[in-house]
């Protein structure tokens, strides 16, 4: 199923989100749904619900864990997950290759106990990118709409930082476990440097196909991410890919 706006998990979004704003109080100035959810290209069981959290000032201790609990009992509808940032609205309204992160919570369906947690990160380079997707195609749950809280991100930035992560993933073609997620990734990344869009995994897939058929590759990729979890994806054609979208 596509749909943008999955009933089950918009519901669960906007009561995340609610819970959020009321553990932040006065100091919350917008609760930020983005990502596949937002954008139209979620997938039931296999995306996650994407929060970007705008606050004046920081959080306290008892705020961080309160959300936290928020997090790991939160129901998910038909998400795989939930990722919920939290920055300050002088991090959000100011560009930067690496903004502060004031709290980042992560959580998996499989096991719902167990978060990840980054607390007070003083630079972020990857919260940039998380910004400038939800500048393009987030849709405020609370408070103020992104356009009024997020500063913009210069294109170039974002592509640099895309590059890295080609780059590292370079010597890491023969990561079976992950081989799908940067292909998928991959493809976004290309998108994005060539017609400066955001876009889901499947919508970058399509993309991808569109612009050269004989990719292998992404359809592997694809078909493991939305119909079968044992489907191969093969090295070669990851570092192929790659390698191409490096050169361009």
């Amino acid at each position: 199923m596509v749909s943008g706006r999955e009933p089950s998990t918009w519901t669960a979004a906007e009561l995340v989100a609610d819970s959020v704003a009321g553990i932040a109080g006065a100091a919350a100035r917008s609760v930020i749904v983005h990502g596949s959810l937002a954008t139209g290209g979620f997938r039931r069981g296999r995306s996650d619900i994407d929060l970007l959290a705008v606050v004046a000032g920081g959080l306290t201790d008892p705020q961080a864990a309160a959300l936290a609990d928020v997090v790991r009992h939160a129901g998910l509808g038909a998400a795989a997950g939930l990722e919920l940032h939290v920055v300050t609205a002088r991090a959000a309204g100011t560009a930067s290759r690496a903004p502060a992160l004031e709290l980042y919570l992560g959580r998996h369906r499989r096991t719902p106990a167990e978060l990840e947690v980054e607390r007070r990160v003083a630079a972020s380079p990857d919260l940039m990118t998380e910004l400038s997707m939800a500048l393009a195609g987030g849709c405020a749950l609370a408070g103020a709409p992104p356009a009024e809280v997020i500063a913009p991100v210069p294109a170039e930035w974002v592509i640099d930082r895309g590059r890295h992560w080609l780059t590292v993933w370079r010597s890491l073609t023969d990561d079976t476990e992950h081989a799908a997620f940067m292909v998928l990734t991959t493809c976004r990344i290309w998108r994005y440097a060539v017609e400066r869009v955001h876009c889901s995994k499947p919508e970058a897939a399509a993309w991808a196909l569109d612009r050269d058929p004989s990719l292998t590759v992404v359809r592997q990729a694809l078909h493991q991410y939305e119909d079968d979890p044992a489907t191969a994806v093969s090295e070669s054609g990851l570092a192929e890919l790659l390698d191409r979208v490096l050169s361009g």
